[in-house]
């Protein structure tokens, strides 16, 4: 017999001074990141209100894109959120263990292997081909589990998902009473850039395979199509880089709350000679008397290794006792410098914490810099920050 979802009440988040599994001390780490659930639940209501009557879901794959599943899980629960994508089981797990009641999609889809998994964790699967739809359907018929799946139908990112014709080819199945499907979804390709043709025929498309799959929910838009068009809005929408204060509308002001602050540690300050090389490779030399702060970050928490200042390029930013200094060298493993001769001598000191992201150094600004987007800066994100949780 299936598992059915248990009934318990959602695990309250850590308060903010916890030291949970995996997170550092404050005197271990190397800096500090600081997550404000309240801003990320904030933001899941903003969302909500834009597309109501439509269902608002969160995607908190990735470790809620950096941000702790478990803890935003718990946010976003508390908020009203009763569906959640991840993008594997494992993922799905956590999920359960925090939010007893809610709706799991995994997008990676179906194995007849993972199938006790699904039972297990009541999860449901985003069937993404026809090979998995035959298993699933398998599974289902000879267990008897009584679980539910999402189709992905694949309207142009050529990634995963059904082509329109095999999802033509057999929708009439899938509106049998056997079918176990209770969702329809596509996704969006270039929604962040509202010019792009491939949004209209998406959006048409799409709107047809709903046509063919009557009855059943549909989903379509991610956060920037959230932003782009009423008509993507469908049954549900799916956010995820929006909750954590990314931009999902590109090159006009963020409609979300910052959700992260980033900081880390001066470990010394030299002075270098005009003429001298830092770091490695000797890909920048200093053009004057210059004092250089290195600072307990790199490449391994998240600082991307192109994000310095090499001929011909702008630097990245970090704020040093709130004014803007430029990383110089290369990002190292474990290190950077910040190039600090305009700021007085006074103002610069060992063991002193500089801003990495927040206080107006942007999410997107720092990802733009680093020649990069906010997805991939908040998911490199090291486990070497000792992280608040602030509610």
């Amino acid at each position: 017999m299936a598992r059915q979802p248990q009934t318990q009440p959602a695990s309250a988040p850590p308060p903010e001074s916890a030291t949970t599994p995996g997170n550092p001390s404050l005197h271990d780490a190397n800096g500090i990141l600081t997550i404000d659930l309240g801003a990320i639940a904030a933001n899941y209501k903003t969302l909500v209100a834009r597309v109501m009557p439509g269902e608002c879901a969160a995607v908190v794959k990735g470790d809620a894109y950096g941000c702790g599943i478990d803890q935003v899980t718990a946010a976003l629960s508390a908020a009203g959120c009763k569906t959640f994508f991840v993008a594997h089981l494992s993922e799905a797990r956590r999920v359960r263990a925090v939010a007893r009641e809610a709706v799991i999609y995994v997008l990676n889809g179906f194995s007849s292997a993972a199938g006790q998994g699904f039972v297990d964790t009541y999860a449901r699967p985003v069937i993404n081909s026809l090979v998995e739809l035959a298993e699933w359907d398998h599974f289902v018929a000879t267990t008897g589990f009584s679980g539910s799946a999402a189709l992905h139908v694949d309207t142009g990112m050529n990634r995963l998902g059904l082509s329109i014709e095999e999802a033509a080819a057999i929708a009439s199945h899938i509106r049998s009473e056997s079918h176990h499907i209770a969702l329809v979804m596509s996704h969006l390709a270039c929604a962040e850039r509202p010019d792009h043709p491939l949004n209209d025929q998406q959006i048409r498309q799409f709107r047809e395979i709903r046509s063919l799959f009557r009855g059943i929910s549909s989903s379509l838009a991610n956060s920037p199509g959230i932003f782009l068009d009423p008509s993507t809005y469908c049954d549900l929408v799916r956010p995820g880089v929006a909750l954590y204060g990314g931009n999902p509308t590109p090159r006009k002001p963020n409609p979300m709350r910052p959700a992260i602050e980033v900081k880390a540690h001066i470990l010394q300050v030299r002075n270098v000679s005009r003429g001298a090389a830092v770091g490695y490779g000797s890909t920048w030399t200093a053009r004057r008397e210059s004092r250089i702060a290195v600072i307990a970050a790199g490449y391994a928490d998240g600082v991307m290794r192109a994000a310095a200042i090499t001929e011909g390029k702008s630097p990245r930013e970090v704020l040093v006792a709130g004014k803007r200094c430029p990383i110089v060298g290369r990002v190292s493993m474990d290190l950077m410098a910040l190039d600090v001769t305009d700021l007085p001598v006074s103002a610069v000191r060992r063991d002193q914490t500089v801003t990495l992201i927040g206080e107006g150094l942007t999410l997107d600004e720092v990802a733009e810099q680093a020649g990069t987007i906010s997805y991939e800066v908040l998911t490199s994100l090291g486990r070497r920050y000792h992280r608040i949780w602030k509610a």
